[in-house]
């Protein structure tokens, strides 16, 4: 390769420029964004072609540690997966979850939580689950710099309290608290919103009634953007949700890869004079 090339390369590479928060912010009814889970570099660099913004999402429990909840991950975990995920993408806005536990007693303690995120990650952004109870807290961060998603709906981390992960906002009292959360959250300046696993009239209706974007996951198309765990997208895992659409079957994918693999060592037929050293 000449060293023409390989400088027009580079070149190329320090000219991608992050999407940054405002102008995520600014794409409210414009085109859909498209956001996935990532919780490492060789993933992340794979989706940054496709994906305005990258989520470390502490899903990371079920996808990666096989935990049966998100409530064991600790802000250590985020922050490690979240320096793998800024590695290996260029150009998607980076949110990193904060972790339950690190956030909920105080905005004091949000703040020391995420700004020990964004300092040893170097992301763009936390995101932290509740409605009205938190917008406090959002607005406690976000005046001191830290940009702030929100999540409301189905939040996981109160997998306790909610009982299970069923739908919510099917009865009318629900549904008014949750459309009160949207917007407590979004007056306290988060500058975009998830909501998961609502009945789709409320996830409209949330989206035509605040002015930062929705990002949908078991919401509706009508949401300003979609998020979706990029395993359960993948067909990593024969159960998901009725929200997920499994794009490709991954599993079945790498089970044939690897069966291959297994017969042509037993076989002694790889490795072959190919792969290996004479």
């Amino acid at each position: 390769m000449s060293s023409a090339v390989t400088t027009s390369s580079f070149v190329a590479k320090q000219n991608i420029r992050r999407l940054t928060v405002p102008l995520f912010r600014a794409r409210k009814r414009a085109e859909p964004i498209v956001m996935l889970t990532a919780y490492t570099a060789r993933m992340a660099e794979i989706l940054d072609v496709h994906c305005d913004a990258l989520l470390v999402g502490d899903s990371l429990a079920q996808a990666i540690y096989g935990l049966p909840s998100t409530v064991p991950v600790t802000l250590e975990m985020m922050i490690a997966h979240g320096q793998a995920v800024m590695r290996g993408s260029k150009k998607s806005l980076v949110v990193i979850d904060m972790p339950f536990g690190s956030y909920e007693a105080s905005p004091e303690q949000a703040f020391l939580s995420a700004s020990r995120i964004l300092k040893e990650t170097g992301a763009d952004a936390v995101k932290l689950e509740g409605g009205t109870v938190m917008a406090p807290t959002v607005a406690f961060l976000t005046a001191r710099g830290i940009p702030v998603m929100g999540h409301i709906g189905l939040t996981p981390q109160a997998v306790n309290v909610l009982g299970g992960y069923a739908v919510r906002g099917k009865d009318d009292a629900e549904r008014a608290r949750i459309l009160a959360d949207a917007k407590a959250i979004e007056k306290a300046g988060a500058f975009s919103i998830v909501i998961e696993g609502v009945i789709e009239s409320l996830a409209i209706e949330i989206t035509q009634s605040i002015d930062c974007p929705t990002i949908g996951i078991g919401g509706s198309n009508q949401c300003d953007g979609q998020v979706l765990v990029v395993d359960d997208m993948l067909g990593m895992f024969e159960r998901t949700a009725k929200f997920v659409k499994k794009f490709e079957q991954l599993s079945e994918i790498v089970d044939t890869a690897v069966s291959s693999y297994a017969i042509a060592v037993k076989s002694r037929t790889f490795p072959g004079p190919d792969n290996t050293y004479k």
